[in-house]
């Protein structure tokens, strides 16, 4: 197997072209998509829910004795700890979409299995996650939620000859290999399509910015990020960098933004970090526009934060829960119902994961009694040769480099939910 070699370029879409295989001789040709589509089906809640403990979570099928057989997909996602927000909501979009191809009959004729292991956003248990997944029989893996165990798990599946497909791990190196690939925009294309959003719409001349140097996906949108604006009406007054040792007090780094006449503050950072910074900003009296990325999704839910606070925040998210589209108010009907709240974009990530495998596999023709090789070359080749029409958005197609091809799209907070911008 080679690692791939990622040519990130976004004007409305993003497209990347590269030569690659699931094989250790394989390739693939990059082609544009004309293959498969996917559509929702009626729900239909055929499948015990997951619990997540450390034993294995596995997803009771509609019917293990189909003729198909069964087709086992292992996801690996934060649970439990302080990022459970991205790892329960992928979690649970995945079920949906699980049980929906369940009750239309399955992949191929095969009965779908889900087994959703937790991972702490920690990569070394999100390795464990992964062997937890291997002995139990996974044939492809929906994972890793976040980009750093993404990376991780991404060694082993690489080593194994799995394919990997991950919702929302964003960091260019979560596709480096040719097994793999992403539901969501990679890092860079996440920083260049914020500024341009930012100086397209003239949301603000002086923009200031608060990132996590420490972690991968913080510092590789802000990097793209401050290139881009070089080529936008909007100046970079202030850079206030933290890192994961000292993320609690962020009044230098606001006073900065301040003392700059910073009239927006990007934030390419998590929501609970980006809760302390829109408490404190409040404390100090700075009225400031933010506007973050995928990363904020989940602000709302920040236990003991003043939700209020977040009114008028934007971020750039490929899913508005608020859309009027037939696809898109089912699931929130379908998520609310069953979980008691409204789904955000991981939930959709999430979603799509699972019927963009579906599409694949019968692109590919894939059967139960293949080797795991054999699914992932197939797989991976298939691929490209696939058109989604999904929550996340219409027509994506990949190409071998592993990335989606799909327009972005902006939400703010409004009234307390997210609204498209």
């Amino acid at each position: 197997m080679k690692k791939k070699m990622v040519s990130l370029m976004l004007a409305g879409a993003m497209m990347a072209t590269l030569l690659a295989g699931c094989g250790s001789d394989g390739a693939a040709d990059g082609a544009a998509a004309t293959g498969t589509e996917t559509e929702a089906t009626e729900v239909s809640d055929t499948t015990e829910a997951a619990d997540t403990t450390e034993e294995a979570d596995t997803t009771e099928a509609a019917d293990t004795t189909a003729a198909g057989g069964t087709f086992k997909i292992g996801g690996i996602g934060p649970l439990t700890g302080g990022a459970a927000v991205y790892g329960v909501a992928a979690k649970n979009g995945s079920q949906i979409a699980v049980d929906e191809i369940n009750e239309a009959g399955g992949i191929n004729g095969m009965t779908v299995e889900l087994n959703f292991q937790d991972d702490e956003l920690d990569a070394e248990k999100s390795v464990n996650a992964y062997n937890v997944l291997k002995d139990w029989g996974a044939q492809v893996i929906d994972g890793s939620v976040t980009s750093a165990c993404s990376i991780a798990v991404s060694e082993k599946t690489w080593q194994d000859k799995v394919f990997q497909l991950t919702p929302s791990g964003s960091a260019v190196d979560c596709v480096q290999y040719d097994n793999a690939f992403r539901i969501c925009f990679s890092d860079p294309n996440q920083g260049i399509a914020s500024a341009q959003y930012i100086g397209e719409n003239g949301l603000a001349s002086k923009v200031a910015v608060i990132y996590d140097s420490s972690d991968v996906y913080s510092s590789g949108i802000y990097e793209k990020f401050a290139q881009e604006a070089a080529n936008q009406s909007f100046e970079i007054v202030a850079a206030g960098a933290f890192t994961a040792d000292n993320k609690t007090d962020f009044s230098v780094q606001l006073q900065q933004a301040k003392d700059a006449g910073a009239e927006l503050i990007f934030l390419p950072i998590y929501y609970t970090e980006a809760s302390l910074i829109l408490t404190q900003a409040d404390s100090m009296g700075f009225d400031v526009q933010f506007f973050g990325c995928d990363g904020l999704d989940g602000i709302l839910g920040v236990e003991n934060f003043d939700a209020s606070l977040a009114e008028g925040v934007m971020l750039l998210t490929p899913f508005a829960a608020d859309a009027t589209d037939d696809l898109t108010v089912n699931f929130v009907k379908e998520y609310n119902d069953r979980f008691g709240e409204t789904p955000n974009q991981f939930a959709a990530d999430g979603y799509d994961t699972i019927y963009t495998i579906k599409a694949a596999a019968e692109k590919a023709g894939i059967t139960a009694d293949m080797s795991n090789e054999e699914i992932c070359t197939a797989l991976s080749q298939a691929m490209t040769e696939i058109t989604v029409n999904g929550l996340t958005g219409e027509g994506i197609t990949w190409d071998a480099s592993g990335e989606p091809s799909k327009a972005p799209k902006a939400v703010v907070i409004k009234d307390g939910a997210y609204a498209a911008m």
